[in-house]
Parts: structure tokens; C-alpha cells; sequence
């Protein structure tokens, strides 16, 4: 390709040209003195393309993804951010694909979806301020619209839980983001899914415990990050079952194994104290609760039922299969 650009312009044209990855609009073309008849030509011959309406890729073949993120934020226009799934995908939260590019733009804008572009419209988006590059959705606001586009209440307060608890994005962090960002789908079922995010579930195994073991089988929701004294150390417990008169332990233990001493001389510890205290423990990995939930319910049942608690449970669409 070659362009005739003033000399006076080139520096700008070359920053432009990295930080867009070779992907223009009509309208920058024309204010660097490339005429329609010099675009048309060049896109005719086939060496530049149109990507979207108004955004021209000044080279042929395949887009990259840095292009093809240009390419979407520059036809949405500025102010425009990447969200959703996109969003994640920068944030290193979800392998990248070659899926549509997820926008999000202030309400009442006019721009149509285009092919492998999603468009998304805020009434709040005055206070979604990016200072990343790409622009993106903070990582609180890419959870919260993560849940929002789910097609229901409980999918969106998984999906909440689940990613948050395994980007270990904070409870406050999106509690504020939510009290900003209003109104939102699933407002009152997300912010419970706050709390309890607050109250504890710290990991995405614990959260597959709660999901997937506790809340699918009507096990009562134990005391998360439950603090323990042991030979004159304060160690933690991730769920006990004291709440509802229950003296059990449920640890979970998301290592394949224990690397340190350290973490080695704790789990004794906490082992032991249990043991003294006269309080029953179990301990599951991510095995177990990923592949077998319901035979962890079935086993944290027992252990409760054997120590007094009666109270109803039910079987999960697992249990009961296909």
C-alpha cells in the first residue's frame, strides 16, 4: 500500500496506525487527504477491506484479534468500551475465541449490530469509566454484566458467584459498582449473591461446594472462613456446620497436594484440634466436588444426620439423571 500522507502528519498517522492495528474509519482517512476514489480503488483491487460500515482495515486477508477489537470499538465510536464475555477474555478470565466482539455504548445511541459485533446500551454508562487499553469494563462491571445477560435469575447469580470467586474479584468491589449502576436485570438476586460472596466464599471450589452440594441438595448453608484456635494458632476453617448445632467440619482443599511444611504443620494442627474438640471433619478437593457433588451431599448428610440434624433435604437434577 502505498499513501500519500504530509509530512506534518505522519507522526500522527503512524501513532494511529499501532494503536489501531492498521483499522481506520472513512472519516480519519479523509482528514489524512485520502479521497473516496483513492479508498475505493484500494478496497476494489482488494487491498484494503471493508470491515464495518465506515471502518476500512487498510490491509487484506484474515483480521487478527487486535484488529478486529479496533475495528468494533472504532464503528461504535468513542465512548465505547469492550464488556461481557470480550471484556473477560481481556481480563484473562475466558480462553479467546473467535466469537463476536462485545461493546458497550451509552443509551440512545443509533449504531446497529454488526456481524461479529455485539452491541450492548447503558443508561449507566456516565459512570463505567475505563482507563485500560483496550478500553474494557473494570473487572467488577464485567461480572455484574456477566450475570446480567443470563437468561435467568439463578444462572445470573451462578454465573456472579463463580466468576468472582474464581478471579477473586471482591465483594465490595462489586457491591459498589451495583449501587452505581442502577437499575440492572436480577437486581434483588444479585445483590444476595453479594452477600453471601462477603460472607465468605473465597474460592471457586468453595462456591461449587455452595452451588453445587449445599444449595442443590437442601443442605442448610454452613459459617464460611470460620476462625479456630488451635495449639495457640488461629487457623481457618472453610465451612462448619455450628449454626445449626452441628459440630462438623467440611475443608476444602483445592491442591493436589501440600508443597510446604508449612501448609503440611497447619492441616495437622487444625486435623488435631477437631479430633480433641470432638468435632467431625471432612475434606473434599476439586475432584470431588466438580465431578461428584452429590455423592459429597450424600456423605455430609450422613455426618449430620448421625449428629442430630433432621431436617428436610432434597435430590438434585443430578441425582435424579436424565
Amino acid at each position: 500500500m502505498s499513501l500519500s500522507i504530509k509530512e506534518s502528519d505522519l507522526a500522527e498517522w503512524q501513532l494511529l496506525d499501532r494503536r489501531q492495528h492498521s483499522v481506520f474509519t472513512r472519516k480519519q482517512l479523509r482528514a489524512f487527504g485520502v479521497s473516496y476514489a483513492a479508498l475505493r480503488s484500494n478496497i476494489d483491487a482488494g487491498r484494503w477491506q471493508r470491515v464495518h460500515r465506515g471502518v476500512i482495515a487498510l490491509f487484506s486477508g484474515p483480521l487478527p484479534r487486535e484488529s478486529r477489537i479496533a475495528a468494533a470499538l472504532l464503528y461504535a465510536d468513542l465512548p465505547a468500551v469492550l464488556s461481557h464475555r470480550t471484556a473477560a477474555q481481556e481480563w484473562g478470565w475466558y480462553p479467546v475465541d473467535d466469537g463476536a466482539i462485545h461493546v458497550t455504548v451509552p443509551y440512545g445511541t443509533s449504531h446497529k449490530p454488526q456481524r461479529d459485533v455485539v452491541i450492548h446500551r447503558s443508561r449507566a454508562f456516565k459512570h463505567i469509566q475505563s482507563s485500560y487499553e483496550p478500553p474494557r469494563t473494570s473487572r467488577a462491571d464485567t461480572v455484574i454484566d456477566l450475570a446480567a445477560a443470563e437468561p435467568s435469575e439463578e444462572e445470573a447469580a451462578r454465573t456472579l458467584l463463580e466468576v468472582a470467586s474464581a478471579n477473586r474479584v471482591g465483594a465490595d468491589e462489586i457491591r459498589v459498582r451495583m449501587e452505581e449502576r442502577r437499575p440492572y436485570r436480577y437486581q434483588a438476586r444479585l445483590e444476595r449473591a453479594v452477600r453471601l460472596l462477603g460472607e465468605g466464599l473465597t474460592s471457586l471450589l468453595e462456591t461449587r461446594y455452595f452451588l453445587n452440594v449445599e444449595r442443590a441438595h437442601g443442605i442448610p448453608s454452613g459459617l464460611r472462613q470460620v476462625p479456630v484456635a488451635a495449639f495457640g494458632r488461629k487457623l481457618i476453617e472453610d465451612c462448619a456446620y455450628e449454626n445449626i448445632g452441628v459440630r462438623l467440619i467440611v475443608r476444602l482443599d483445592g491442591r493436589a497436594y501440600h508443597s510446604d511444611a508449612e501448609t503440611a504443620f497447619r492441616d495437622r494442627r487444625r486435623d488435631n484440634a477437631a479430633e480433641l474438640s470432638g468435632t467431625a471433619r471432612l475434606v473434599y478437593g476439586w475432584q470431588d466436588v466438580n465431578r461428584n457433588p452429590c455423592a459429597v451431599a450424600r456423605e455430609v448428610m450422613t455426618v449430620l444426620r448421625r449428629k442430630g440434624w433432621q431436617g428436610p433435604t432434597m435430590r438434585c437434577d443430578r441425582c435424579i439423571g436424565p
